[in-house]
């Protein structure tokens, strides 16, 4: 199992949000939107310059800049 950034996951890979390093605002604003450690997710796609990415998680999709992204790290089973 591989760590990455949640930015870095193509379309259709799920994984495991493992740690939210953002603070402040921004970090309270990414917990608001369930992302939390232990929250599975899968890459729905993305926009044509790859920003922003949609996830789905829980039972919704979400958008989010990279920026934000690149603030969550996820496990992923494939290793990939």
């Amino acid at each position: 199992m591989t760590l990455k950034l949640l930015r870095y996951l193509n379309p259709g890979e799920i994984g495991i949000i493992r740690k939210v390093t953002a603070e402040g605002e921004l970090g309270r604003r990414i917990r608001d939107m369930g992302l939390v450690p232990g929250t599975p997710v899968q890459v729905q796609g993305r926009a044509p310059l790859n920003d922003p990415v949609a996830i789905r998680v829980r039972s919704f999709t979400l958008s989010l800049r990279n920026s934000e992204a690149d603030f969550i790290h996820v496990e992923v089973e494939n290793g990939s």
